[in-house]
Order: structure tokens, then sequence, then C-alpha cells
């Protein structure tokens, strides 16, 4: 496992990125947890106390990469821009499981699942990331609804997201 300090950044303007908060990971510390890689990989690890598993850290054109620090780190770890922590990472090589009630309610329906299951598996994740990051069951379970209706229209992920937005 490698260990690093570090300062957590905010971008002010970066596109979609515009106000994350993040960490910088040097194109040689990246390239020791995955030698030759220069595409997106998941790690785990530590940030202080703070475990973490299945997070993306991703490429930012030059070699170096980032680790997007999202509300269940900064709850986790108490830190905000311009703290320093210690960051304890290693590459995760565990697939990424999707959520088990949206692989049950798409059974239930006609095709959805195998339309599903016939995606990328990045494609699968987005579906799954953002049923799993709902707060409440209500909108959990929405956007299952909103998932499975996107299988029956065959609709990627994007899609399914700008046709429920044209519809406010």
């Amino acid at each position: 496992m490698e260990s690093v300090v570090v300062t957590l950044k905010q971008f002010k303007e970066q596109g979609e990125k515009t106000g994350w908060t993040y960490i910088e990971i040097p194109s040689t510390l990246a390239l020791r947890l995955f030698p030759k890689n220069k595409k997106s990989f998941r790690v785990k690890g530590k940030m202080d106390n703070f475990n973490f598993n299945q997070v993306a850290l991703i490429p930012m054109g030059d070699g170096d990469f980032i680790l997007a620090f999202n509300a269940e780190m900064r709850k986790g770890t108490g830190k905000k821009k311009g703290d320093s922590l210690l960051l304890q990472l290693e590459r995760d090589l565990e697939e990424k499981k999707i959520s088990e009630d949206l692989l049950n309610c798409l059974a239930d329906e006609d095709n959805c699942l195998d339309r599903f299951l016939a995606l990328p598996k990045g494609h699968q994740n987005y579906y799954s990331n953002w049923i799993e990051s709902a707060k409440s069951e209500a909108t959990r379970s929405d956007r299952i609804i909103k998932t499975i209706f996107a299988m029956k229209h065959n609709m990627e992920y994007g899609q399914m997201i700008r046709h429920f937005k044209s519809l406010k």
C-alpha cells in the first residue's frame, strides 16, 4: 500500500468538475499502483482513519490522476478544501457489485434484465451507482422505476437522464 500526505484541492472552473473537491494523484504514484495504465481505475485504502473502496482515479490528461473527495469522505474524515490528510492507496481489484434490488426488479420485467446485462459493465455501474446513492427509499424506488423504463425503451443512462429532465 502506497502512503502519501496530500492537501485537498477544489476546482474553480473545470467543466463538469467545477466545484469538486479532489486529491491530486501524481503520475509517479498512479504508475506504481497500476503500471503502464493511463485510464481510470479503482482504488481502496484509508484517508487518515477513514476506510474506502471502489473509488475511481480519474485521468487528467497529463499523466496525473485525481481522486474525487465526495460527501461521504468529507463526513468520514472531517476534512475540507485546504486540509491535509494521510492517504494510503492500493489498486482495488474486486469487481464492482450491481444493486441487488435493481437486478431483482429488472428480472420481474420482460427482457429488461437481458437488456441491462447486455450493456457494457461501466454503463451498468452508472445505473447501479445512481440507485445506490439515493438518500431515501422513495428516491431509490423512483430511480429503479426509471431504470426499468430505460431498459424497456433501449435507453442508455445519459439518454434516460435527459429524457426525465425534459419532463420537468
